[in-house]
């Protein structure tokens, strides 16, 4: 069961993160509330990476704060957070998962009937005694979603999972993305596809150069971009 205290809202106030003399970000003021994912966008280089890293508690920014549910020192027990490309355990795809409810701190007697549980969500029943290493790419990002899940985390952060994939694979996984936000699940995701912005959204933040410069509706975003660089970035121009 989840502890009755919550990670949520997810508050950014002034935050900026430095890396000597580069600034990833700059001075960001973002909340993220329960509800429908929210995606961030913006061109290479603007940030997206660096603010799911501060969400995660991964990295501690260099200016203002970050709190989830009102405290600063909230450990990651409620998040977890799966990059672009997954990392595979060397053991099975069922072990992959089992791994995961340990760290979840599941009870032993439950770890094999919730592991099938995971498994069949993601459409790796049939798997489960395979090498995770010889799963092809859009099966090894499924996997690393089953597993992140099994954390039964309150808000799942995601860096651009379906990038690499082919349309059948990222379809997949965005219906396992849809079914995790429909449980309640808080899916925060970095996203450089439209289209999978419009898919996926309930609300868009928007980073350039590491500032926010939206932060709207889905629908206000796609059809009322209030900045010039949003406008841009929609009809595809190049936002420097």
């Amino acid at each position: 069961m989840r502890a009755p205290s919550s990670d949520l809202p997810l508050v950014l106030d002034r935050v900026s993160l430095s890396a000597g003399p580069t600034t990833m970000l700059d001075r960001l003021t973002v909340t993220i509330t329960p509800g429908a994912p929210t995606l961030i966008i913006g061109p290479n280089g603007s940030g997206k990476t660096s603010l799911l890293r501060l969400c995660m508690g991964l990295a501690a920014p260099s200016a203002g704060t970050v709190s989830w549910g009102g405290r600063t020192d909230r450990g990651p027990a409620r998040r977890a957070i799966l990059f672009q490309k997954p990392l595979m355990l060397r053991r099975s795809a069922a072990a992959n998962i089992v791994y995961g409810l340990v760290q979840a701190g599941c009870p032993r007697r439950l770890r094999a009937a919730r592991a099938e549980e995971l498994l069949k969500r993601v459409g790796l029943l049939d798997l489960a005694t395979r090498p995770a290493r010889r799963l092809s790419g859009g099966e090894q990002q499924r996997l690393a979603l089953a597993r992140a899940l099994a954390r039964d985390p309150e808000i799942l952060l995601l860096d651009e999972p379906t990038a690499s994939l082919d349309p059948a694979a990222t379809r997949f996984v965005e219906e396992i993305i849809l079914m995790a936000a429909q449980s309640g699940t808080k899916i925060v995701m970095a996203s450089h596809d439209l289209g999978q912005v419009r898919r996926l959204a309930g609300d868009v933040v928007f980073l350039v150069r590491g500032r926010l410069r939206e932060h709207a509706s889905t629908a206000d975003f796609f059809e009322r971009p209030s900045t010039p660089e949003a406008a841009d970035f929609l009809r595809g121009d190049l936002v420097l």
